[in-house]
């Protein structure tokens, strides 16, 4: 869950023009942030990764707790290779995926009606607005229902948890109340990422880490990965996805690059295109696509932006292939993604600017 509350922070993006020299003093961004974090600075902060025209030119890792999708595993000493949360950064992979399968035929085209893919539950066809609820809606957190992640991912209030607890998680995401009329109103919902993921595994006669490997992960050259799965069995398409720093960071440069990686093609370019156009508002400069979230940066360029509960972000501004990736262990704080803000801001864009003036 990420709080909506954006200050004027994308003023820090400006990165080509080497305003932050003077703040970088020939050292590197592992020195400062350590310094930074010895201060008591960067509360949580457990990995960065910062890359620049398709190559990586900094990257720092911290100690500290962490989590195993809400379980805690205590003290962890992180590195190159630890795998991390990425929480709702999932979202954004699983966004990714449906171009994948859309792209193979295997996924329904984006203006199907919802129950026209779903007809187990023919008895919600209730004569309701839920009949008109498309595909596109779900891919946009459009869908209209009742949903409701404000509440700690410990609760059983968040709708969420909620669904991870139903006997069936698709009828329990599918029968919410209607709120609202399809396609008008952006509610944040991981059920409806669990509708997508059902659907490319159904389609795809695979589980979606399997697909997501065979499809996403090998192509990249990703080879450790975990994908958690709730208490039928099913991996979590909203929050369950565990990568490395480096292996976030690398998907992210896939997308700066129109998804093409090593001279290949591994997510459509129509639809990264796609997904990076304005689908929903949530609020004055900060929108929606396809299952990412979408900015502005002082001239314009745009920024492309996967968030996740405590502190994880990867964002890219594709226009300079310049990609950001952050874990940190502030899970269920509300605040928490000013440390990745913070991290862009203050050291990863310096670190451009030191690695530019070399």
């Amino acid at each position: 869950m990420l709080r909506w509350k954006i200050p004027s922070f994308f003023t820090w993006f400006a990165i080509t023009t080497g305003a932050f020299a003077s703040m970088v003093m020939g050292q590197t961004m592992q020195e400062r942030m350590s310094t930074a974090m010895d201060a008591g600075e960067l509360s949580g902060l457990h990995a960065t990764v910062v890359m620049f025209g398709g190559e990586q030119i900094a990257e720092a890792y911290f100690t500290g707790k962490d989590e195993r999708w809400g379980a805690p595993i205590g003290i962890v000493e992180h590195g190159p290779d630890t795998l991390h949360d990425t929480r709702s950064i999932t979202k954004s992979i699983i966004g990714l995926l449906y171009g994948i399968a859309l792209d193979e035929g295997v996924v329904p085209d984006l203006g199907t009606p919802l129950l026209d893919v779903f007809p187990e539950y023919s008895d919600l066809r209730d004569g309701s607005a839920r009949e008109t609820i498309t595909i596109a809606d779900v891919l946009t957190m459009q869908m209209g229902t009742e949903w409701d992640e404000s509440f700690p991912y410990s609760d059983s209030r968040n709708s969420e948890i909620a669904m991870e607890l139903a006997d069936d998680r698709y009828r329990f995401v599918l029968d919410r109340p209607m709120v609202a009329e399809p396609g008008t109103i952006w509610t944040y919902n991981g059920g409806a990422v669990a509708l997508l993921g059902h659907l490319i595994s159904e389609g795809a006669d695979m589980g979606i880490d399997t697909y997501a490997q065979t499809r996403l992960f090998d192509p990249l050259g990703i080879s450790e990965f975990e994908w958690l799965a709730g208490a039928d069995g099913v991996p979590s398409a909203a929050s369950g996805l565990r990568l490395t720093a480096r292996d976030l960071a690398r998907i992210g440069a896939m997308v700066a690059r129109n998804g093409m990686y090593d001279g290949r093609q591994i997510v459509p370019a129509s639809w990264l295109d796609a997904s990076f156009q304005t689908r929903a508002s949530i609020m004055e400069g900060f929108n929606y696509g396809f299952l990412w979230y979408l900015a502005s940066g002082p001239s314009g360029d745009q920024l492309i932006i996967a968030s996740g509960n405590g502190g994880q972000r990867l964002t890219v501004q594709s226009s300079v292939e310049f990609v950001v990736a952050t874990y940190a262990g502030r899970y269920n704080d509300f605040d928490s993604w000013q440390l990745p803000v913070r991290i862009i801001g203050e050291f990863a864009v310096p670190e451009v600017s030191r690695v530019r003036s070399e």
